[in-house]
């Protein structure tokens, strides 16, 4: 019994739904935790960013190739259709620039596992998805700065945030690969993620818990929105690449990914260290939404 319940804890998909629950039943403590998010954050990323081999970008011409979808698919093509969306849904307020973090936000931790369980191109999707993240500490303080009723919020300030979350964990993470320890990082690795990502998970769903229990427009907006951001994206581009064959089956599971799955716990700890606990509600609706969609893709597979 005991390790039937451990088996469970230890269950990616699991965990989160626990963290939702939690969020939606023990809500009114999550004020007094919100400050650490993002050292949650820092934490996963110092973690997940152990996988990342020096190695994985020789030769330096498929690393720049990779790099770019990462952009492209990230910044280009998901932000245009997730801002077209937002501009017809949301106004012009904490809300819509919860919408505005998602569109710039970089892919999920959790397509490189992903990958690997549904056969991907894993080198392909690490490097892409490293090009992403290392883009966004260049493209996120300008494009924030871009709308109005931000004018408090220096760009200085964003890409101090950014440094902290993004650039020093990936160069720290080179320390966790010493021989010393690098086994038992590499053991324990996906359960800080898990969990990590999940404390910040019950931070966001906890704060905006009322939006969930009202069953509110704006909740209704979100759900519809992240839907067409992932099932209908994800399908869009399925069936083109499918027509045209520009990339082959692996490269196709790797794109997929890249182009749908956004960091819930990246976005949601952005959205409330910049914009306040209303600009998390999209992305802890992303959140749940994620989940059922990589569990769809699992089972389609």
């Amino acid at each position: 019994m005991i390790q039937l319940i451990l088996r469970i804890l230890r269950n990616r998909n699991t965990i989160l739904v626990l963290a939702v629950a939690a969020g939606m039943i023990f809500g009114e403590y999550t004020s007094f935790v919100e400050n650490y998010t993002i050292y949650a954050l820092g934490i996963v990323m110092l973690v997940s960013t152990t996988g990342i081999s020096i190695k994985s970008l020789v030769p330096f011409k498929n690393t720049l190739m990779a790099f770019g979808t990462g952009i492209l698919f990230n910044y280009i093509i998901f932000s245009s259709v997730a801002l077209l969306l937002g501009m017809l849904m949301f106004p012009l307020n904490a809300y819509f620039m919860g919408v505005v973090v998602i569109a710039f936000s970089p892919p999920g931790i959790a397509v490189i596992p992903f990958t690997q369980i549904l056969k991907g191109n894993e080198n392909y999707t690490i490097l892409a998805t490293l090009g992403s993240y290392l883009a966004a500490v260049i493209i996120l303080p300008w494009i924030f700065g871009l709308f109005p009723g931000n004018e408090a919020l220096q760009r200085t300030d964003i890409l101090l945030f950014l440094v902290n979350v993004i650039v020093i964990p990936i160069i720290l993470s080179r320390m966790l690969l010493l021989k010393p320890i690098k086994p038992f990082v590499q053991k324990h690795r996906g359960r800080v993620t898990d969990w990590g990502f999940a404390f910040i998970i019950f931070v966001a769903v906890g704060l905006n818990r009322h939006v969930f229990f009202e069953f509110s427009p704006v909740l209704i907006k979100s759900v519809f929105l992240i839907i067409a951001l992932t099932f209908g994206l994800g399908s869009v581009y399925n069936w083109l690449n499918r027509r045209f064959k520009w990339v082959d089956e692996k490269t196709e599971v790797s794109q997929n990914l890249l182009l749908t799955i956004k960091s819930s716990g990246f976005t949601a700890t952005t959205s409330l260290a910049l914009f306040g606990k209303e600009a998390a509600v999209p992305s802890a609706v992303m959140a749940v939404m994620i989940l059922v969609y990589l569990i769809f893709l699992a089972i389609k597979k």
